[in-house]
Order: structure tokens, then sequence, then C-alpha cells
């Protein structure tokens, strides 16, 4: 089913025989219901990028919700599972439905991080919630957003679901903090946890080291320390990967130009911004921008 009156849309988009993307949208004032008929057991995400939804299942049998900057993984490989899709106003949604066989093919046998890809797992009920980072919702805005000549669009989209479940499963050491001495006291997690909020919630802004090791109440060597243990880098490093993630954004919205996303991400200069775009992405945000207009 393909609904599309402008103020809400429903695109089914088949890049396989077994593997196809679902782009739904509403805007209108009212709750808008969709439909899809599923014909065999298969892997589903389900990401939404603001709003509210209600995923149904057999009449309302299985009711799944899906709150803004989360997504849903649902697998029963004993059941098929057409759905019902409830969606409040000012909502998206982008699913990805995918035959097990496909999802398999994705990964190396040594992905035992992904539980349900184990033998003794393949013919078991899988559910998992998981928050949408800021880096998949990047890749999200530009599978929705994307520009790309029809002849390309299913390549472009392939390799955009490829990246997006590499970010979904990519694991890192905060998913191990057992492994690591220093982080073992819950207490030091959350200090380090809160420095985190802190430098995000001041991208332009952040504090020296020192004055963030004040803040949350740890030595500035164990503040180091722990951050690259629990992130997998330093801080300064973690912040500049944010801060490019937010300029990617800030640009995908095209309501700034290169000198606006530089100013309020708190580069003196224009220069120094797109020297760490450059850096970052091999094309000067200028051009990036530009891009997204061809």
């Amino acid at each position: 089913m393909q609904e599309n009156n402008g103020k809400r849309s429903f695109v089914p988009l088949s890049l396989e025989e077994d593997f196809k993307i679902l782009q739904a949208e509403n805007f209108e004032a009212e709750q808008a219901v969709f439909h899809h008929a599923v014909q065999e057991t298969l892997l589903q995400f389900h990401f939404c990028m603001r709003g509210t939804a209600i995923f149904r299942y057999h009449e309302g049998s299985y009711v799944q919700n899906i709150q803004e900057s989360s997504s849903n993984l649902l697998y029963n490989p004993q059941l098929i599972l057409p759905m019902d899709v409830l969606m409040d106003p000012d909502t998206e949604v982008v699913s990805i439905l995918m035959s097990i066989q496909k999802f398999h093919s994705l990964f190396s046998d040594d992905a035992g991080h992904i539980s349900f890809l184990s033998p003794a797992n393949i013919s078991k009920k899988y559910y998992h919630t998981k928050e949408i980072s800021p880096a998949m919702m990047v890749v999200l805005k530009q599978m929705v957003h994307s520009k790309i000549h029809p002849s390309m669009l299913s390549l472009y989209l392939k390799a955009k679901v490829y990246e997006l479940l590499s970010l979904y499963f990519n694991t890192n050491a905060e998913t191990a903090i057992e492994q690591c001495p220093f982080l073992a006291d819950e207490t030091n997690v959350q200090k380090i946890r809160q420095a985190k909020t802190i430098v995000l919630e001041h991208l332009a802004e952040p504090p020296s080291l020192q004055e963030l090791a004040d803040q949350i109440g740890l030595s500035l060597k164990k503040l180091k320390e722990g951050f690259k243990q629990l992130y997998g880098d330093t801080v300064y490093g973690y912040l500049l990967e944010h801060k490019m993630e937010e300029a990617r954004r800030m640009l995908n919205s095209q309501q700034y130009n290169v000198n606006e996303v530089g100013l309020k991400l708190g580069y003196s200069t224009s220069s120094h911004f797109i020297a760490a775009f450059k850096k970052k992405y091999g094309t000067t945000p200028k051009k990036y921008l530009m891009s997204l207009s061809s």
C-alpha cells in the first residue's frame, strides 16, 4: 500500500525480494492509520524519528508502542506479523523489513554480541528497544530527505540501511563496564556519564577539562582515564564527533548557512569550522550543503 496526500504518507520501497523500507509520516491534526501486509516471517526494525506511534499486529492482539528517538526490533519466526500502524500527529517513522537469511548474510560468524544470531536462538522470538543515537538519526534523515536520482535510489538506500544497522549493532566500551577496573564503582560511572551530559549540553562553549573534573568531583587524571574507558575516546574527541554530527544535522535541515552552523557550534571563525568538517567528512560544508539540493 502506498498513500500520499501531502500531509500524511506511507511509502513502501522494495530493495530486494526479502528486504524493504517503509517511510511513514503524519503531519495532519489527527491520528493516521496505515496498514502493510507481510507475507512471511521477517525481522522488523522500526525507528521513530519524531512523535509517537503504535504498531498493532493481528487485530490488536499484540501491540508495540514506540516513542520519539527510540527504535523497536521485533522477530517472531513462528508467526507472520502484518502491521497496522497508528501514528500520532507530527510523527515520522522509518521501518526496515528483512528476512533472517538476508540479515545473517550481512554479518560475519563472529558477531557473537548479537544474541539472536546464535543457532540456539534462531527459532525463538526476539524483541528489543533501543535509543536512536545522534549518528543513527543523521542516517535516518538522509534516507528520508535524500534527493537521489531514481536510478540510484535503491543502491543509495541499501547503503544507508547497512550503515544504520552497523551503528545499531555497534558495541563500545560502555557495554562492557564490568571489564574496566576503574569503572567497577558505579559512582565513578555516574560521574563520567555526568561529564558527558555536561559537555553535550555545552557544545559551543564546553568547560575546560579541569573545570569539568571539578564539576563532577573527580581528579583530572581519573576523568581522562574514565572517559576514555567508558566512551572509547577523549573528552574533546567525543565532543568533536558530536559537533560534526550536529553540523551535518543542521546542514541537512537546510535552515542554516555554513557561517551560522559554525557560530552555533562555537567556532570562532568559519575557516576553523570548515577545516574540522572537511577533516571529518572529506568535503567542505558548502559542497555538502550544495549536494543536498543538487
